[in-house]
């Protein structure tokens, strides 16, 4: 696994796109198009921050990566009824089209490319096929998207858009033209999946509650006729477009080269910001629970200390303190690249929530963070520590990991299908270690009872 000093130092390279008609001269220089990154379903624009690192290693220019932030992430349950907290299949496509044009506007542009992740991938194929991005787009790449469903069902939630068998996506797959071809043209795609790891991309109904049943969807199923369709073994849902293997496909597609640097270069000064926000209620039922969404927390205040890479314990006052505004951004911070920090977010009806990171290498304006809520289930215990991978999965069978000297972290499975692990040591506050395949993360217990969270966040 990746690590500050194992990050390779080589000269960022001006490359011109591969795509681009003609060749460079001096009127006409390579220039790098602008990237836009849509995440998936709940997720952030965090999500892709060691891709963002790899891409600007590899002559990207930061000022031409955007990674869109969509306010309600997750899929409606029926794609036809309004859900508080969560968009629908054209809400989700009318944000990507704005934000597209706030990019196209900003940078002079023509054209973009887009990049997303599972879910990702609908809005951009939607706004490619019905939204006018046929016009604007270079190049499409999605990862872990189900553009055949997570399920093809006639009788399980037809109006899902992860349905095959629904109305959304057999519009989208609907053939374009005499070949049979699914994808739109004059876009070049390409679709990146797993061999079969990918929890969504499964013969068996597991990952729906549904064991022993068909989904009616292959491995494939992420694949697409007339696109480019790469499979990568063993990868998991997320790391169909955040591992590095995924970042290799993506730059040779662009580029039709290798990337000079495929796991990016560390940077001499550090910058650090982004954004601070909540969990939604249901407006409806609030005994139901909390749902993500990118929404700014405003008044939450944030303190960051650096700490002993053993002990977890802090180095001395707060390297950075704020309270955030309206709209939820913190920073800039200027970080010590080799320094490991605790993030710690106090927020009303949050607990007070302690967030550990491995070194920060590059600059990002993506260190979004969110607090915890505790659930009711653990409410009575001494403490809580959250291990969270969020660019992929813990898989037994495949990663080397251990949580507080436990292998592999409690509720880990096989077949790449959990991200996180919780346990609730008891005792004095201590330090807690984690390890994934070689990112070593060290943080802190502390008393639930006095509404204490850590979380124990990795990069890689």
């Amino acid at each position: 696994m990746t690590t500050r000093r194992q990050l390779l130092a080589a000269p960022a390279a001006a490359l011109l796109l591969a795509a681009c008609a003609g060749g460079p001269t001096a009127s006409n220089p390579p220039e790098m198009p602008p990237i836009v990154f849509v995440h998936g379903n709940g997720d952030s624009a965090s999500i892709w921050q060691s891709t963002l690192w790899r891409f600007e290693s590899n002559g990207w220019p930061r000022d031409r990566l955007h990674a869109i932030d969509v306010p309600y992430p997750l899929a409606r349950d029926d794609d036809t009824k309004a859900q508080p907290g969560r968009t629908s299949t054209a809400e989700h496509m009318a944000y990507l089209k704005a934000e597209v044009e706030k990019v196209l506007k900003a940078t002079g542009a023509k054209q973009v490319v887009l990049i997303g992740n599972s879910r990702g991938g609908y809005a951009i194929r939607n706004y490619v096929a019905n939204g006018g991005g046929a016009a604007v787009v270079s190049h499409a790449i999605l990862g872990g998207t189900p553009n055949h469903g997570v399920w093809s069902l006639p009788d399980f939630s037809l109006n899902s858009e992860f349905n095959g068998a629904g109305p959304f996506l057999k519009a989208l797959n609907t053939p374009k033209d005499a070949a049979g071809n699914e994808v739109t043209g004059p876009v070049k795609w390409m679709t990146i999946r797993s061999d079969s790891n990918d929890k969504f991309a499964q013969p068996d109904g597991l990952w729906i509650g549904r064991r022993g049943q068909p989904t009616n969807v292959t491995f494939a199923g992420p694949e697409l006729k007339g696109a480019t369709n790469v499979v990568i073994p063993r990868v998991d849902h997320r790391e169909t477009s955040f591992s590095p293997a995924a970042f290799d496909a993506m730059y040779r597609f662009l580029t039709g080269r290798a990337p000079a640097s495929p796991d990016g270069t560390p940077e001499a000064r550090v910058v650090l910001s982004g954004k601070v926000t909540g969990l939604g209620l249901s407006s409806t039922d609030p005994a139901s629970g909390s749902f993500s969404n990118n929404l700014p927390l405003p008044g939450a205040k944030l303190d960051v200390y650096a700490i002993d890479p053993i002990t977890g314990e802090r180095r001395g006052a707060a390297a950075h303190s704020q309270t955030v505004g309206a709209d939820g951004r913190w920073g800039p911070f200027n970080a010590d690249g080799d320094a490991r920090y605790e993030f710690v977010i106090t927020a009303p009806g949050y607990a007070t929530t302690h967030i550990y990171r491995s070194p920060f290498p590059r600059s990002s304006a993506l260190v979004n963070m969110r607090p915890e809520r505790v659930p009711d289930a653990d409410k009575n215990a001494p403490s809580l520590v959250i291990l969270n991978r969020p660019r992929g999965y813990l898989d037994p069978a495949r990663d080397r990991m251990a949580f507080d000297g436990q292998s592999p972290p409690p509720g880990a499975v096989l077949g790449a299908g959990v991200s996180s692990s919780r346990i609730k040591p008891a005792g004095l506050p201590r330090p807690v270690m984690a390890e994934f395949n070689g990112e070593k993360l060290v943080g802190r217990s502390w008393p639930l009872p006095e509404n204490h969270v850590s979380v124990l966040e990795l990069t890689y």
